[in-house]
């Protein structure tokens, strides 16, 4: 258990604030930078700046994996990955986490639903999942707990979260009383004053819709006569709530204080604030420094659904001819915080545009030029490798702007194959050109095959 409070440092700024902003501290390979992210908390930009200088720990909201995850699903998983590689490229080492719920109420009801075991439906569930994240390029961390694999981890911490009188038993089931947290619902900003004055209690995992159950959130599934999946614990016979899965996965991998937690917008509603009260309930110190949120993907302007019929899942963009890479490019290519419409027109606009600077950077990548053997070298292309370095990161330094990063790089890539195909780029700024192209493709992943 850990104890003790933690002092922070907090900075904003406003868009257009220039040279008003503070400049963080330097990290090895690649200096000084001033990255912000906005932080959902703060509701602000805010300058980032890791616990502990030159490492980042990072949560990553995994799928639950009683259904096949959707493009909407894996556009979150993206900007996630690119917020990892981000990281790496301005320097850091990132110890991130992304797990993988396999036991809640969802996924028994599917395997009754199948007539097959929980554990069976998840894990030919996961293997899609991991086919898919291939397919679009996403890095896995290395510590990707599973919920049935943490379950001595959730029994622990019931068991301290009863010991300080924040949860209590009713039945076989153990429940999280809200009103002992001071604080409870400030990621949201929950207004508390709405709060029942009975007792009421929430016994499912999960409920449906962006609502806020006001009242007590269960912790333990006590074992009830039919139940499939349970394990014997120090606590007595049941199963772990989705509620206290995520905090075991996380303070059982990464500890009580971590830089950065990630996930959609859904989880806004109930599930971040549940995390937030449970952990730092324990340990008494701020859990997450940033909290950073993701919008829905639309389809035709509708948000996916089983009864629209209207899901997209990889699969269906490779029918239509798109590669993994192309459909990186279109989930991405479009700010994380903002909503995103796959339209057919669009989609094919942008692997065109994808198309294009990947044929620039094949044409900066060969050696000759079509003016090199009748006019002599010059050094028109001096700084062209500084200037792309330096625009991209402009742009990711803004609250990972990818659109605004992508189309620098753009400009620069044409300007710089014109001059290699004129003869006036020198072969060394050439070099140094591609070489910088790749190390930014090392977090984008969609230019070069």
């Amino acid at each position: 258990m850990v104890s003790g409070q933690m002092t922070l440092r907090r900075h904003t700024h406003t868009p257009g604030g220039g040279s008003s902003w503070p400049v963080s501290g330097g990290i090895p390979g690649r200096g000084v930078h001033m990255l912000y992210l906005f932080n959902t908390m703060s509701g602000r930009k805010e300058l980032f700046e890791p616990r502990e200088q030159g490492i980042v720990r990072m949560f990553s909201c995994g799928p639950s994996i009683y259904r096949q995850p959707h493009v909407g699903n894996y556009r979150s998983f993206l900007w996630q990955d690119l917020l990892q590689r981000y990281l790496e490229y301005l320097g850091y080492r990132v110890e991130r986490v992304l797990n993988l719920t396999d036991v809640e109420d969802k996924a028994i009801e599917e395997a009754e639903k199948e007539g097959i075991g929980v554990l069976e439906l998840t894990e030919r569930v996961s293997r899609k999942f991991f086919e898919d994240a291939r397919l679009l390029r996403i890095k896995l961390p290395e510590k990707i707990p599973r919920s049935s694999t943490s379950v001595d981890q959730a029994v622990r911490l019931i068991e301290i979260l009863m010991e300080k009188g924040y949860a209590y038993r009713h039945g076989q089931d153990i429940f999280f009383d809200p009103l002992k947290f001071e604080g409870f619902g400030k990621l949201f900003k929950l207004d508390m004053s709405r709060w029942p004055r009975g007792k009421r209690r929430f016994r499912r995992d999960t409920y449906v819709g962006r609502r806020w159950n006001l009242g007590d959130f269960i912790l333990w599934h006590g074992f009830r006569e039919g139940d499939k999946l349970t394990w014997d614990t120090a606590i007595g016979r049941g199963r772990p709530s989705w509620n206290i899965q995520d905090p075991a996965m996380i303070t059982e991998t990464l500890g009580y204080a971590i830089d950065i937690s990630c996930g959609g917008v859904d989880n806004l509603h109930r599930h971040h604030d549940y995390n937030i009260a449970v952990i730092e309930a324990i340990s008494g110190m701020e859990f997450s420094r940033f909290w950073i949120h993701g919008e829905h993907l639309l389809v035709a302007g509708k948000k996916m659904s089983k009864s629209l019929g209207n899901i997209l899942y990889p699969s269906d963009f490779l029918k239509d001819g798109y590669d993994g890479r192309r459909l990186r490019f279109y989930l991405l290519y479009g700010h994380h915080r903002k909503r995103l419409n796959v339209v057919p027109s669009r989609v094919a606009q942008a692997s065109e545009k994808l198309d294009a600077l990947a044929e620039l950077a094949l044409q900066i990548a060969s050696n000759e030029s079509r003016a090199e053997r009748v006019a002599p070298v010059q050094n028109d292309g001096f700084g062209l490798a500084a200037e792309l370095t330096r625009r991209f990161k402009e742009h990711m330094d803004d609250d990972l702007d990818v659109r605004g990063a992508f189309d620098a790089v753009f400009e620069t890539v044409k300007k710089t194959a014109g001059l290699h195909a004129q003869g006036r780029l020198d072969d060394g700024e050439r070099r140094k050109v591609l070489k910088g192209l790749q190390e930014i493709d090392s977090v984008l992943q969609v230019i070069f095959k």
